[in-house]
């Protein structure tokens, strides 16, 4: 049988200790191909590279012979396009981004590099995780998400998610010893209240630096990611790349006719 192809990226970049960890937490589950950033790319989302080259190179690392890391100049979902189109000489059989510096619960997945890492294989049909530490700190301690991390990603093996869904799994900034639990959750109804801070440079040119706040728009619900974190428990969310609203369709399934009517009668079809 072959050996499982496990693909790692992230949104911090190859150098930040949280991808460190993941790699150690993923080795003993097969080979692995690292595709990873050049810099941190926190916040870009679902972005792709089209406007310029997008550029790879391989880093050596002689103690390494079953790890093969390769930094990529673009974002985060170029990162695992550029693996899995070019890099793997097949197709990976899990994809896991991480370990984030932060946490990407509740409205944050939109932003998140780390998750379009993971949602990126959910499009191309990998089962696939990221994963987030509520730490922003260079020297986050990540032992508690390695040990949660190995835990799920058995279970993703010998029980495949259902096509077309990932795991965001974020990690309360804790000691393992007081975590108090897993819940399986939902995201939470929240958004960021963002204001831009007005400043100026020296040349006395006016700039602005992005700042915000979070908000929860029920603090009150006890099945949601926000409340598992704030209670000392890890966050999993399952997460569909559909994002179709379903109950939305039937709703204005009506507005078929009635506007093409509406059309007809003004002479434009």
């Amino acid at each position: 049988m072959e050996e499982r192809l496990i693909l790692v990226s992230n949104d911090d970049g190859m150098h930040a200790s949280g991808i460190e960890a993941l790699i150690e937490t993923v080795r003993p589950f097969g080979k692995v191909l690292v595709v990873a950033p050049a810099e941190g790319q926190s916040g870009m989302s679902h972005a792709i590279t089209i406007k310029v080259p997008v550029r790879v190179h391989k880093v050596r690392n002689e103690d390494e012979p079953d790890v093969a890391r390769y930094i990529c100049s673009g974002t985060p979902v170029d990162c695992i396009k550029l693996a899995i189109s070019r890099l793997a000489n097949r197709k990976p059989d899990l994809i896991v981004s991480g370990i984030n510096h932060g946490g990407n619960s509740s409205a944050s997945i939109v932003y998140s590099g780390t998750m379009a890492a993971a949602m990126e294989g959910c499009v191309n049909g990998i089962p696939s995780i990221g994963f987030s530490l509520l730490d922003i700190s260079r020297e986050a301690d990540f032992s508690a998400v390695k040990e949660i991390a190995r835990e799920i990603i058995e279970r993703v093996l010998s029980e495949p998610l259902p096509e077309g869904v990932c795991l965001n799994v974020n990690v309360p900034q804790v000691p393992i010893s007081e975590i108090k639990g897993i819940k399986i959750c939902r995201q939470t109804k929240g958004f960021w209240i963002e204001e831009f801070e007005k400043r100026t440079d020296p040349n006395r040119k006016d700039y602005y630096w992005l700042t915000g706040l979070f908000q929860n728009l029920e603090p009150d619900a006890t099945d949601t990611d926000e409340w598992a974190l704030n209670n000392d428990y890890v966050s999993i969310v399952p997460v569909k790349i559909d994002l179709t609203s379903y109950d939305t369709m039937k709703k204005i399934k009506s507005w078929e006719t009635e506007m093409v009517n509406s059309l007809q009668k003004s002479k434009y079809l």
